[in-house]
């Protein structure tokens, strides 16, 4: 949580004593509109713009709830913080058109309920590849639609149920994920 809070300082400090004076389409702040709808995961990327055809970016996820069923008390959860930090090329022009990303990436996650009472909690490090569209609507707003996936190593263990605790799996593998679907708003300073 205080690495959370650190970051989202971090992109607050930078966007208030950035230059006025800098050229163009440089920074961008953005949001995820359909992580929201994942059991209601805040999450946040920074981009800047180092040249015509490059952007770096850093983001950070983050999902404290847990949901319980109204009847039977079972809990839905995608408990998450993770990490980000990554490159964007932009074959026509930064922040406008087709990109394509690299990414490393650091998720802490406790997840459960979703297809069944089993909980599985633990920490993945790995690399992710994304590709997708950003449509200027405004000069300063675009819309982006994007799709990736990630592959790493993760360090787990599987719980029987959320409230009981007993451990029935846990150990260390490698994995390939998708990652995210985006439909996101971009600002563009």
């Amino acid at each position: 949580m205080k690495r959370l809070s650190v970051f989202f300082a971090a992109i607050l400090a930078a966007a208030v004593f950035m230059p006025h004076t800098m050229d163009a389409r440089k920074f961008s702040l953005s949001t995820n509109v359909l992580g929201y709808l994942y059991l209601g995961t805040l999450n946040m990327e920074a981009s800047y713009g180092l040249s015509r055809h490059w952007s770096l970016n850093a983001g950070a996820k983050f999902n404290p709830f847990t949901f319980r069923h109204p009847r039977n008390g079972a809990s839905l959860q995608s408990r998450q913080q993770s990490y980000e930090l990554g490159a964007r090329l932009w074959p026509w022009h930064v922040y406008s058109g087709w990109w394509v990303s690299a990414k490393a990436k650091y998720k802490e996650y406790n997840a459960g309920g979703l297809f069944s009472s089993r909980t599985e909690e633990g920490d993945g490090f790995g690399i992710g590849l994304a590709a997708g569209y950003s449509y200027m609507v405004h000069p300063h707003v675009n819309l982006e639609f994007g799709l990736g996936f990630w592959s790493g190593v993760k360090k787990y263990a599987v719980y029987d149920c959320p409230s009981c605790g007993l451990t029935t799996e846990a150990g260390t593998r490698g994995f390939i994920l998708p990652d995210e679907l985006l439909l996101s708003v971009v600002y563009v300073f």
